[in-house]
């Protein structure tokens, strides 16, 4: 099987992990405390949190911007489900927004339209590394007195009008599961440039505590526990990967791009199918490669995608639906919602193709010719 995606990892990473477990911290520790330092210039963030998720971040992002039972939280129902959830699990309702025809992410536009007197927070995703317009929406949730909270889940390593996703942000929220660019197993982190938000991140992730690890281990200090909070925390196992792959990052970067710009060249002229691209203001890390298979003469709504898929697994082709649109989804089909056309044409059509640091020639070959006979 050619896989989706596959992170590097090499004797670096291997050293890292040994170094930590002889040093006796595995749990939250210096290393942690050297991530988070070495991870806040390259989102261009004054202040990093990490934490235990992505999912775990947006909970607590929602937590401090104060939402809860009887507010509402507009999210885009195209992304991965937990953007949704997240608003469910401080008690808040979600309100979904479409998205743009073109690209995958919510505009302004999208945003206002699905507003109402109850929303408190905006959640806006980078959906596959591809950034919103961050300043339009910013401005909007400022005159309109809520909290814009970025999932950037997917974003690390993009820039939009060359800053790093986080610059001037209030808060957003870094994923590193494995099928993100730059991975520490499961992990995340709560970006901020505002250190009264990075003071209270650090409590709420560790129970309401009000001492770090380190502190507490010496004894000299006695803890206390100034709020309710949860264990949402990294470990220095988690770190010690996270640092290894941050030096990685250039280089997986510009190899990913590289691989892009084969596809986009070698899938260009395919009929009914259309690639992605940003815009002219954005640099894309390229997360997912993704492409859209538009449905033939007689066929169902997503059936030629599904057909697509369905026949580049059996061949060995690692390749997954796109994006996923909540409100399809079992668990929030019955929720009240505006319609939502380039949603759930996003979600019909969307292919994600295998790409990974490590993808050799004749692998993307194999993947193009397979895609290409079942066209």
């Amino acid at each position: 099987m050619i896989p989706i995606i596959q992170p590097l990892f090499g004797p670096e990473e291997s050293a890292a992990l040994i170094e930590v477990l002889r040093s006796g911290w595995v749990a939250q520790g210096p290393k942690v405390a050297e991530f988070e330092q070495a991870l806040a210039p390259a989102v261009g963030a004054d202040h990093v949190v990490a934490v235990s998720s992505a999912t775990a971040g947006l909970h607590l992002a929602l937590q401090l911007a104060g939402v809860g039972q009887g507010d509402d939280v507009i999210v885009p129902s195209l992304s991965f489900i937990a953007t949704t959830n997240a608003a469910w699990m401080v008690g808040a309702r979600p309100v979904f927004a479409d998205v743009a025809p073109d690209l995958p992410v919510v505009s302004v536009a999208s945003v206002a339209q699905v507003w109402t007197p109850r929303t408190r927070a905006v959640i806006a995703v980078h959906q596959l590394g591809i950034p919103f317009d961050r300043q339009g929406l910013r401005d909007l949730c400022q005159s309109r007195g809520a909290v814009l909270i970025e999932d950037a889940a997917c974003a690390i390593g993009s820039l939009h009008w060359n800053k790093p996703i986080a610059t001037d942000a209030e808060l957003a929220v870094f994923s590193f599961h494995p099928r993100k660019i730059l991975t520490t197993g499961e992990g995340g982190a709560v970006a901020t440039n505002n250190p009264l938000h990075a003071e209270r991140l650090r409590r709420l992730r560790q129970h309401g505590m009000t001492l770090a690890a380190d502190q507490r281990q010496s004894g000299a200090q006695r803890e206390q526990y100034a709020e309710p909070g949860w264990n949402y925390r990294m470990t220095d196992l988690q770190a010690a990967l996270g640092l290894v792959q941050l030096g990685r990052l250039p280089a997986i970067l510009e190899r990913r791009r590289q691989l892009a710009a084969r596809y986009d060249e070698m899938l260009g002229d395919l009929p009914g199918v259309a690639l992605m691209w940003p815009r002219e203001c954005d640099s894309w890390n390229v997360q997912t490669y993704c492409i859209c298979v538009a449905p033939s003469s007689g066929e169902g709504w997503g059936d030629r995608r599904d057909r697509v898929l369905a026949g580049l697994n059996k061949a060995g082709v690692g390749a997954r639906r796109g994006i996923l649109a909540a409100h399809l989804e079992p668990a929030w089909i019955d929720h009240p919602r505006v319609e939502l056309p380039y949603s759930e044409a996003w979600a019909a059509q969307s292919l994600a193709l295998p790409l990974y640091h490590a993808m050799g020639e004749p692998e993307q070959l194999e993947v193009v010719m397979r895609l290409r006979e079942l066209l």
